[in-house]
């Protein structure tokens, strides 16, 4: 069975790897530069989760997948400050699309500030962190756990989620 991951960052290359890896599938794995269609940087539950749906339904119907699994991080505004959010999705031909959340952080404020003023977050976190590429290591959420959750775990929860509840369903 094909599956497609709608993206090329190594970290959520990796969580969908590890995933279907570990349940079992014997596929090939496919991995598509699809657009979210969203912002650069979304900012809420809505727009994050609609680019992840958006990644995997591209894949869906620009290859040859017969599953597509979209990933998407964001933020969100809450009365308690600004969170750190992600999404994922997971696409099926004749299905309905299934979407699911994970993890949320509270973002220290200095960062939540350049991002209210439109700064995306991967090169602000390169900033804050003096690190490079951190959207393909280990994200803003390893920066902020101290590593003790890095972006590509922080996605396998997700991919979890989605494989998990496509089982389901077939039974």
């Amino acid at each position: 069975m094909k599956i497609a991951v709608g993206s090329k960052n190594a970290a959520k290359i990796k969580a969908v790897e590890m995933v279907l890896g570990d349940s079992g599938y014997k596929n090939e794995l496919i991995s598509l530069n699809a657009p979210s269609n969203v912002s650069g940087m979304p900012f809420s539950d809505e727009e994050t989760m609609k680019g992840a749906m958006n990644r995997a339904e591209f894949c869906l119907n620009h290859g040859e997948a017969h599953v597509a699994i979209g990933l998407e991080g964001g933020v969100t505004e809450t009365q308690y400050g600004l969170f750190l959010i992600n999404y994922g999705a997971l696409a099926e031909k004749g299905k309905e699309t299934i979407v699911t959340g994970g993890a949320r952080i509270k973002l220290p404020e200095e960062i939540a500030e350049l991002l209210r003023a439109g700064e995306e977050l991967g090169p602000v976190m390169e900033e804050y962190s003096k690190k490079k590429n951190v959207r393909s290591r280990e994200g803003a959420i390893g920066i902020f756990t101290h590593g003790m959750v890095n972006r590509d775990e922080m996605f396998m929860h997700i991919v979890k989620l989605l494989v998990g509840q496509r089982e389901w369903g077939r039974k």
